[in-house]
């Protein structure tokens, strides 16, 4: 499968959502807004 440079970069930001999500110091707004963030990339890169 080849990815071209922006697909690396959102697949890497998606990475880096994913495991802040992860951390219990997160505020619920800060929270919402990285899920909205991960929704988005997720499309982008049609892995919904």
């Amino acid at each position: 499968m080849k990815v071209n440079c922006q697909e690396h970069r959102k697949s890497m930001e998606l990475l880096g959502l994913k495991l802040k999500l992860k951390e219990v110091s997160t505020d619920q707004k800060e929270r919402d807004e990285i899920e909205r963030r991960i929704m988005a990339l997720e499309k982008d890169l049609k892995l919904d």
